[in-house]
């Protein structure tokens, strides 16, 4: 949620935010209107209470004949108060609903449009150069025996797959070299949950509008995450931290699950887009104003990563309308996929400010001891789709895909050839 004190005295700014994200300027009204009648309900409701209790010492003090009458009134005046309480939760439910209904406010600097209106902010590697016709991914996956797209959607239906042999060495390498990294850069490494309940889900922004890329399990009201961010989010809520001593980092490993709503069409070949995939996730607490400086170690710690694979890629700030409804900021790495002559993304990192946090009440205490909001980063440290990256970049003509040096001592080869 955003700051409600913030919009009070800012409310151009929040509706220049939905214009950049190309969201309903008008929700800002509605949430000033549910704003006041609940200011105003509850003032009401505080008067009629302290009326109350006065009458309540006056009838104590009355003479013996005037208390009939005081009791009297004081009976309409209860029936006064439970109505005030009832119309205060009514004005409490229409604020909440009002105030969920608008996104993080986009951050001074990200560029405004939707998703093809981001900035490059810088491009790395060389483009690969083949003097033969290069093979995508799947074909190179299937050739090597890293791949099984086949069964996957035999067992489990269309964008299921099965990792085999070292194309799941090949994984596994990546995410211990992410975990190898993130312990070293200071996280604390967890394996989470991957279900979570309603609260947690709703708290870090994933039930709003893209709630029909979640899974949900009727029967136990419980979520399949998509990404490890969300129950690293609700770690540490209804909590207040200690973050005397810098940022709270946690490096998240877990499997993750989208439907893929609305995607039917897009990327169907091999493992780009899939419902189910493995990811290592940085998240990190810190306080406000340290979150923009976070927010670029996160970017070179992704960084880091990607010049291990070895793969070309970009760095780009992405556009107001594409950033989701938490993030004030994100920059997304994409890898050059040579058979597409595109870039595609491989990691995306986010400054949530206090947006996330708000909702699920971490706080911590500043200088003077008194309670504060925190701010909540992520980011990506490896995934699945890497090995569509890996695989084509790293392709040779023979059909052979060299392994990068990183990943070769989890892979136990230097080079994956045709069986």
């Amino acid at each position: 949620m955003i700051d409600l004190k913030f919009l009070r005295e800012n409310p151009d700014a929040v509706r220049e935010s939905q214009r950049m994200r190309g969201e309903d300027p008008a929700l800002v009204d509605s949430l000033l209107t549910a704003d006041e009648s609940r200011r105003a309900a509850v003032l009401a409701g505080d008067n009629l209470r302290a009326e109350q209790k006065a009458l309540g010492k006056k009838v104590g003090q009355a003479p013996k004949e005037e208390r009939p009458a005081l009791l009297a009134g004081a009976k309409e005046l209860a029936q006064q108060v439970k109505d005030a309480e009832a119309a205060q939760h009514e004005a409490d439910a229409a604020l909440a609903a009002a105030h969920r209904a608008i996104s993080n406010i986009v951050q001074e600097g990200a560029p405004a449009g939707g998703e093809d209106d981001f900035v490059t902010l810088e491009t790395v590697g060389e483009l690969p150069t083949f003097d033969f016709e290069p093979k995508d991914h799947l074909e190179l996956g299937e050739s090597l025996g890293l791949l099984d797209m086949e069964r996957g959607a035999k067992v489990s239906g269309a964008r299921f797959y099965f990792l085999t042999g070292h194309g799941a060495l090949l994984q596994l390498g990546m995410l211990q070299l992410a975990a190898q990294k993130a312990v070293a850069n200071g996280f604390t490494m967890m394996i989470p949950p991957v279900l979570v309940r309603p609260e947690i889900m709703q708290g870090t922004g994933f039930l709003g509008q893209h709630s029909e890329e979640v899974y949900h399990l009727e029967q136990d009201d419980l979520y399949l995450v998509g990404t490890s961010e969300v129950p690293l989010a609700g770690y540490h809520s209804g909590e207040i931290l200690d973050l005397g001593d810098g940022p709270k980092r946690y490096a998240g490993w877990s499997s993750c699950f989208r439907r893929e709503a609305g995607s039917y069409g897009k990327d169907t070949r091999g493992i780009i887009r899939v419902h189910q995939f493995d990811k290592v996730e940085m998240f990190t607490y810190c306080k406000p104003e340290d979150a923009d400086a976070e927010h670029q170690r996160l970017l070179a710690w992704e960084r880091e990563m990607l010049a291990a694979i070895e793969v070309p890629y970009r760095v780009i700030d992405v556009a107001g309308g594409d950033l989701g409804s938490s993030a004030a900021r994100k920059f997304d790495c994409e890898a050059w996929v040579p058979t597409q002559q595109a870039y595609r993304e491989l990691s995306s990192t986010s400054n949530c400010t206090t947006f996330q946090a708000r909702r699920l009440s971490v706080r911590y205490r500043d200088e003077n001891g008194k309670p504060q909001i925190a701010a909540t980063l992520n980011g990506t440290l490896a995934t699945t789709r890497w090995i569509v990256a890996i695989l084509e970049n790293h392709q040779q003509a023979d059909g052979s895909v060299r392994v990068p040096a990183a990943l070769q001592p989890f892979v136990g080869t230097d080079v994956l050839r045709p069986a």
